[in-house]
């Protein structure tokens, strides 16, 4: 109020010289500025974040730059290090968020889950896959968000890792090994106490968070949104404003895979009959095996959560890999959400028979224009020059609004 009055007394006096109808208006500038144009210049930076899922560290490549049953953590490696190199390329003149534009900053590396593997051979258990993972990924990577400070990491489990931590219908040695899980509850959700493997429940300890950014609202679930995860869902989304965009960043894509949800037979046990993992604490609707492999009813709650919050705009995974920019209809066809899945470096259903298709996402957002564009990062074009840069290959646009 005191700065608008005294733009007023200024401008207002009858015999003003030019002199001081200037210094008025810079007066006036130096309270409204910081308040307008300063503020929406900090906001409109877009926000910069490599997606990447199935890491699977513990098992190998079949082939990778001309050797044979190459580790994953060598193959993650190789990666991170043409993340790494993304600054200071241009981004293809595409259409999409900055297109054309010079890549400044790396603000977010959002991990989709399966860390750990399924302790298949070589076995190896939980606890030394994230701690390779540690070692490739946080060490290893040195991006820069915009802000200056070290890129931040963004994890959401997957199925292997939960797997590790509830057993499995085929036995693993050993047993159980919560330490995937663990280390990403801990690190996301930050507990005063933290999280420890004797602790750990999986029916109680779910991973699930959110992220306000740039006016962009994130949230981070444990692998798929089944009825018991759509009950923290609308807990969250209660606290956002109804035309806040929303973007999803779980494991799982839109249908979900039958066998991870949890056997409908008592004692609901996991059997090499039924083949259920019981990692989605929903039971079952379809049958008492999940070789049938529908998910429609399940998928019908999860349709009316999205239809009750239009603001969802759009929803990122792995689990079944390769790239992938979609929309997720539902069984009925009676909803439009724009999806997008992205590869893994030791799994990819393409890209583990044909090298150069290996590939990570950069996800660009305008919070202002509210657009965001995925860009598909061809990493291993050359597999016999590990120098070669980076290539763009697909790229989506959507709006957020």
């Amino acid at each position: 109020m005191m700065a608008i009055y005294s733009c007023k007394h200024f401008l207002n006096v009858k015999k003003a010289t030019t002199t001081t109808l200037f210094f008025a208006l810079l007066f006036c500038l130096a309270f409204f500025v910081p308040a307008t144009g300063l503020c929406q210049g900090k906001n409109a930076s877009t926000i910069e974040l490599i997606f990447t899922s199935d890491a699977h560290f513990g098992i190998s490549r079949k082939a990778f730059r001309g050797d044979s049953n190459v580790i994953s953590e060598k193959v993650n490696k190789a990666m991170v290090a043409q993340m790494n190199s993304l600054p200071g390329l241009s981004f293809p003149a595409d259409s999409g968020v900055n297109a054309g534009k010079k890549i400044s900053g790396i603000d977010y590396l959002v991990e989709g889950g399966d860390i750990a593997n399924r302790m298949e051979i070589p076995i190896q258990s939980a606890a030394a896959s994230f701690a390779q993972f540690s070692d490739t990924y946080f060490k290893g990577i040195t991006l820069k968000g915009h802000d200056q400070r070290s890129t931040q990491f963004l994890i959401v489990p997957g199925n292997h890792d939960i797997t590790n931590a509830i057993g499995f219908y085929k036995p693993m040695q050993p047993l159980t090994d919560p330490s995937s899980m663990v280390n990403i509850y801990n690190l996301m959700l930050k507990p005063v106490k933290p999280m420890t493997n004797e602790a750990y429940n999986y029916a109680t300890d779910k991973i699930n968070y959110s992220r306000d950014i740039k006016g962009i609202h994130f949230m981070f679930i444990t692998l798929w949104p089944d009825s018991a995860e759509r009950i923290w869902m609308e807990k969250d989304l209660n606290k956002v404003a109804h035309n806040t965009p929303v973007i999803i960043v779980t494991h799982d894509e839109p249908e979900c895979e039958a066998k991870h949800f949890t056997n409908p037979a008592a004692p609901h046990d996991m059997t090499k009959q039924n083949k259920f993992e019981n990692l989605v604490t929903e039971y079952y609707k379809e049958g008492n095996a999940a070789v049938k492999g529908q998910t429609d009813l399940e998928q019908r709650g999860w349709v009316k959560f999205l239809k009750a919050h239009p603001n969802v705009k759009a929803y990122l995974h792995g689990n079944t890999n390769f790239n992938e920019f979609y929309t997720y209809q539902g069984p009925d066809k009676d909803i439009s959400l724009p999806v997008f899945r992205v590869d893994s470096p030791m799994k990819g259903e393409i890209s583990s028979k044909d090298e150069t298709k290996l590939s990570f996402l950069l996800i660009s957002i305008d919070p202002v224009a509210l657009k965001l564009t995925a860009r598909e990062c061809l990493w291993d074009t050359k597999p016999s020059d590990p120098t070669a840069k980076v290539v763009f290959g697909e790229s989506k646009t959507i709006s957020l609004h």
